[in-house]
């Protein structure tokens, strides 16, 4: 009977000895679980002729930094946070011209900039002087890491109260002169991403649509033809994040309308002009044009020659009351010189400043500053209406991070559609100089402000780096859609981008931010754990065995000879 209570109590002394020893693992777990997940968005990779650019690694496992470290601190395991609204640029700039070892740069953007997450109060919250110093910030700050090669992971995130409060710790620990290392202990951070792999033959894809005009009766000759262009995919520091609602949103948005405008004066042989009307929606603009090049040259020779002239679309959201045309011909070209007048004219009528600016192309140089340009190249007439009064340098304002919903004035691209679509319209049907209103506002004809905000909103949450569009990506068949809905015989071109562009993949992924405890610590629990392991071994012999047979446990073994004896 006492055996059996002997037996009896040593089970229940095993069962409560698991159950803390399972307390104390769950404790440890706990004590590693993660603080919190958030989605981070990559820098761009990217090759020219071979030339490495962008962030080459994607995998990331260091202790989290700030910008409160004290000087010659070693970061070569750390990851530096820096708000955008806090950025240092001069320290950037260290950081990435001396290349300086860095565990990796975790750059926080205002949560203004989340298309994913948009707050229609946040415009009121951001006042306009802290709109242009983080958009100022952001042109700056791409236009470093942009043209860089960096040899360790840059991810962007947007802010949130969950990272805002692990910054916050960090900073504390920084600014107390004990950053964060296997020592100390802190946060740190683990991405897990594969091998980013360069985008093998990377597609472009043009998307154009007719409205034809119409013929007098008798006449043999084809009708001459109007362009409007407008490129419709962006890059930018972040592939994930490039939505590009200045360029080339405004542009996309001001062609849809046109198409939408003339298809209703088309569509009644009495109002159809003798013109025909061709829209283009092009790919690869931010890689030199490359999608208006292959599609132009496309063209068989009777189309090109038709072309009276071509109006390409660029960036025409975010302009003070001032617009340029940019054209290669010499404004003295008789053309031209239509053009400008009938633009200036309209213009004028609407309160906005026209101004023209020529630039000559250089016919030997694969380089082109303006989507018209490629135009030029084939001798065809061709202007680019922009509120730029400068072309950007390649692979700039294509989209960025400073080019989002916040810093696009809606009411200047209405206005800019008023004024092409009026400009067009005259010179087709022959009423320049006349004071007449064709898309007057309050008549079926009036530019639709709500098609072009719902497009615009569209445009402003929806990345298009052209690479990472497949050729029936979601977005391009909206686009062939609503072209379809508006103009005729609608024809898609499926192209590969020059080689002398590499672009590779693995653009987003999740961010495990963990706090962990110190070596200090796991020593100091380690000691604990084995004290108590081997308390509790030391109980358990001694009630069911005794202590002899606990003594005997540690008794040297008699030597062979003792045996043998």
């Amino acid at each position: 009977m006492s055996s059996r209570k002997q037996r009896e109590r040593q089970m229940l002394e095993s069962i409560y000895s698991m159950i803390a020893l399972v307390f104390i693992l769950v404790t440890c777990i706990e004590l590693c679980d993660a603080a919190t997940v958030v989605d981070v968005y990559r820098l761009i990779q990217y090759d020219i002729s071979g030339a490495q650019f962008g962030s080459r690694f994607a995998t990331l496992n260091h202790h989290a930094g700030s910008l409160h470290l004290p000087p010659g601190v070693d970061l070569s395991r750390t990851v530096v946070i820096i708000p955008v609204r806090e950025l240092n640029i001069t320290l950037v700039k260290e950081f990435i011209a001396q290349r300086k070892p860095l565990g990796g740069l975790l750059f926080l953007l205002p949560q203004m900039l989340n298309f994913e997450n948009r707050d229609p109060t946040s415009e009121s919250k951001y006042q306009i002087h802290e709109k242009k110093l983080t958009n100022n910030v952001l042109v700056e700050l791409e236009r470093l890491l942009i043209y860089a090669n960096i040899p360790y992971p840059v991810y962007f995130a947007f802010e949130d109260d969950d990272i805002d409060a692990v910054l916050a710790d960090v900073k504390r620990n920084d600014a107390s002169g004990q950053p964060a290392t296997a020592t100390t202990g802190s946060y740190k951070l683990v991405v897990s991403a594969p091998e980013p792999k360069r985008i093998a033959s990377p597609a472009i894809t043009n998307i154009q649509g007719w409205l034809p005009g119409l013929k007098a009766d008798g006449d043999p000759n084809q009708l001459p033809t109007i362009a409007i262009v407008a490129s419709y995919d962006t890059f930018g520091t972040a592939p994930a994040l490039s939505v590009g609602s200045d360029s080339n949103g405004s542009g996309i948005v001001a062609l849809l309308e046109i198409a939408r405008l003339f298809s209703l004066l088309y569509s009644n042989p009495k109002t159809r002009g003798r013109y025909n009307l061709l829209f283009g929606l092009t790919s690869g603009g931010p890689y030199n044009y490359n999608g208006t090049h292959k599609w132009l040259r496309s063209f068989d020779q009777r189309l090109r020659e038709s072309i009276d002239y071509a109006i390409c679309l660029n960036s025409i959201g975010s302009w003070d009351n001032k617009l340029w045309i940019h054209v290669s011909k010499p404004p003295e070209n008789a053309l031209i010189k239509q053009i400008f007048e009938g633009f200036s004219t309209v213009a004028e009528e609407l309160g906005i400043e026209v101004s023209l600016k020529h630039k000559k192309i250089n016919i030997s140089n694969p380089r082109v500053a303006w989507e018209h340009e490629q135009f030029s190249k084939l001798r065809v007439t061709a202007a680019t209406l922009t509120g730029l009064s400068a072309p950007p340098e390649l692979l700039e304002r294509t989209g960025g991070l400073s080019d989002s919903r916040h810093f696009v004035n809606e009411d200047a691209i209405v206005r800019s559609i008023k004024l092409v679509a009026e400009s067009i319209a005259r010179h087709v049907y022959d009423y320049q100089g006349k004071n007449i209103q064709i898309f007057a506002d309050d008549t079926s004809l009036a530019v639709n402000a709500p098609y072009i905000r719902s497009w615009l909103d569209l445009l402003s949450q929806t990345p298009r780096v052209a690479p990472f569009l497949s050729k029936n990506d979601p977005f391009v068949m909206a686009l062939k859609k609503e072209l379809d809905d508006h103009t005729h015989e609608v024809n898609v071109q499926h192209e590969v981008l020059d080689g002398m562009f590499t672009i590779y993949d693995s653009t987003k992924a999740k961010l495990n931010i963990y706090q962990v405890a110190s070596v200090t610590f796991d020593l100091l629990l380690l000691l604990v754990l084995g004290s108590y392991l081997i308390i509790l071994f030391t109980f358990l012999v001694i009630t069911t065995r005794g202590l002899d047979d606990l003594i005997s446990l540690f008794r040297r073994p008699p030597s062979r000879k003792v045996k043998a004896a």
